[in-house]
C-alpha cells in the first residue's frame, strides 16, 4: 500500500512542478526584482544556485544625466553577458521610500506584470528593452532594481545563476520660477473640483492621473476660476496636474 500511496504522490506532484517550471519560464508575478519594496526577493526563492556562468546584467537608460522629467516616457534596457543560453529577468522602479513609481511598457520578448516588467519567454541574447514612463508628480530619485537569471535549461530549478543590479536617475527639478501655485476645493469631492489659478494665469490645462501615472480625465479651462466635472472619475487617488504657458503645478485629489 505504501508504494501505490508514494506513486500516486508522484503522480500529483509532476502537474505541480512543471506548472511551476513553465509559470518561470514565461516570468514571474510576484516580487522577485531584488527590490528593498520586494523584500530583497529574487529569483533565488525558486531556481537554487550551483552554476558560474559569468553572467553580469546592467542596466541603461536614456534618461538625461540632470534628470528625468515628470510623465515622460524613457527607454530601459536591461543588457546580460552570460554563457547561459536562457535568460530571464524581472525589473521594478522605486522611489527614496521604497515605493513603486512611474509606469511600464512591454517591448520584445517582455510583459507587465503590475509594477514590475519580466520577461514573456526564455532569452538566447539576455537583452531587453521597453519603455518606463516616469510618475506625474515629483517622487524624487528612481532607482531602477533588476535581478536576471540564466538557467542550464535542464527543466528543472537548480543549477542556476541569480545575479542583481540597479541603478539611479535623479528627478530634474522645477525651479520656482516655473512652478505654479494654484488652490482646488473641495477635496475631496464626488461631483466637481473648483480650479483658481493665480493671478496673471487665465486658461490652464488640467490632467488627471491614477496611482500608477496612467492620464484619466483631461480638461482645458479658460478662466481663472473654473469648474470641473469628475463624476465619471473611478474613486481613488489621483494626481492633478495643471499647466499654465511654461508653468506646472500639482497636487494630490481624492474621489469620493
Amino acid at each position: 500500500m505504501k508504494k501505490h500511496y508514494y506513486l500516486k504522490f508522484l503522480l500529483l506532484l509532476i502537474p505541480v512542478s512543471a506548472f511551476l517550471l513553465m509559470s518561470s519560464s514565461g516570468g514571474r508575478d510576484g516580487g522577485t526584482t531584488g527590490s528593498p519594496g520586494d523584500s530583497s526577493n529574487t529569483c533565488t526563492q525558486c531556481h537554487s544556485a550551483g552554476a558560474n556562468f559569468n553572467l553580469s546584467p546592467s542596466i541603461t537608460t536614456n534618461i538625461p544625466a540632470s534628470g528625468y522629467e515628470l510623465n515622460k516616457a524613457y527607454t530601459i534596457n536591461v543588457n546580460s553577458t552570460s554563457s547561459s543560453s536562457k535568460l530571464g529577468f524581472q525589473l521594478t522602479a522605486e522611489n527614496g521610500s521604497n515605493t513603486k513609481i512611474g509606469a511600464f511598457t512591454a517591448g520584445s520578448g517582455s510583459r507587465v506584470s503590475g509594477q514590475r516588467i519580466t520577461h514573456s519567454s526564455p532569452s538566447s541574447s539576455g537583452n531587453w528593452s521597453f519603455t518606463w514612463t516616469s510618475p506625474s508628480s515629483n517622487e524624487g530619485d528612481v532607482t531602477f532594481y533588476t535581478a536576471v537569471n540564466a538557467t542550464n535549461g535542464n527543466g528543472s530549478t537548480s543549477g542556476d545563476q541569480v545575479v542583481t543590479t540597479n541603478t539611479t536617475a535623479q528627478v530634474l527639478g522645477i525651479s520656482t520660477a516655473k512652478r505654479l501655485q494654484f488652490d482646488m476645493y473641495p477635496n475631496p469631492a464626488s461631483e466637481s473640483i473648483s480650479i483658481q489659478l493665480p493671478s496673471g494665469s487665465n486658461k490652464a490645462t488640467v490632467q488627471f492621473y491614477d496611482y500608477v501615472g496612467r492620464l484619466a480625465l483631461t480638461k482645458n479651462i479658460s478662466s481663472a476660476n473654473d469648474n470641473i466635472n469628475v463624476r465619471d472619475l473611478s474613486s481613488g487617488v489621483y494626481i492633478l496636474k495643471v499647466i499654465s504657458e511654461d508653468k506646472i503645478g500639482s497636487q494630490k485629489f481624492v474621489k469620493n
